[in-house]
């Protein structure tokens, strides 16, 4: 199991929301530089989203991100405002291991097929952000359907793998809800990476032990209230 910390932008800045709100951000300084210290400890890749590109503004930190995946070897996923076929393939092409669609998944459930045929499933992830069990979309604003429905459908277009978020549990640090993953995980085939929750080496050992590929850690990291070290130990237990 792999262990990815969460580096979210917002307006250059690296700053963790609770519950998706820009309002209730805290900031944390150098996104780039944060991304060196998870590597530094270990950690399998970096998952960054762009906040800005989440709630309609693109193109900002756009350059940050850039240069980060130009200056590192390590495994980046990155997610937030891909808004088109364009946008996917421009991330891909300038470094970005893997691209994960969220909003525009749903919009435009083709645009998985057309960018895992030219660039490979695994680099395509599609993302399921989901409330009470339907999936939300547009910065966690509009209801789309059944979380469970779209991965199975997201997995027959060709996505190589899925994010879920649980987003009743996301940056609350309470710990994860393990039944939704559960039922997931029997849903699909593809490898699912778990967001949401994520508070100690107990919730990883849980996902793990329920059988997801990896997971992303962002509050909770952040806040101190687990160390990595802690986590990858966890993850990576037996292996």
């Amino acid at each position: 199991m792999e262990i990815y910390p969460a580096v979210d932008i917002l307006d250059g800045r690296c700053v963790q929301l609770v519950q998706g709100r820009p309002e209730a951000a805290t900031v944390y300084g150098d996104p780039a530089a944060w991304a060196r210290r998870w590597l530094d400890e270990g950690a399998d890749g970096i998952h960054i989203i762009n906040l800005d590109g989440a709630f309609g503004r693109a193109q900002k930190n756009a350059d940050l991100i850039r240069a980060f995946t130009r200056e590192t070897s390590a495994f980046v996923e990155l997610g937030g405002g891909i808004r088109s076929v364009e946008d996917a393939a421009g991330w891909l092409d300038t470094g970005v291991d893997r691209v994960i669609l969220s909003t525009l998944a749903v919009r435009e459930p083709e645009t998985i097929r057309m960018l895992a045929d030219e660039f490979g499933s695994g680099r395509v992830m599609a993302g399921i952000d989901a409330r009470g069990g339907e999936v939300m979309i547009e910065g966690w604003e509009r209801p789309a359907g059944s979380y469970l429905s779209w991965a199975e459908r997201f997995e027959s277009l060709g996505a190589g793998s899925l994010l879920y978020t649980n987003v009743d549990v996301e940056g609350l640090q309470q710990g994860i809800a393990l039944a939704p993953v559960t039922d997931l995980l029997r849903r699909v085939k593809v490898p699912v990476v778990i967001s949401g929750g994520i508070s100690s080496a107990e919730d990883v050992r849980a996902l793990r032990e329920a059988g997801a590929t990896g997971a992303v850690l962002g509050s909770a990291l952040y806040a101190g209230k687990v160390r990595l070290s802690e986590v990858l130990e966890a993850a990576h237990a037996d292996e």
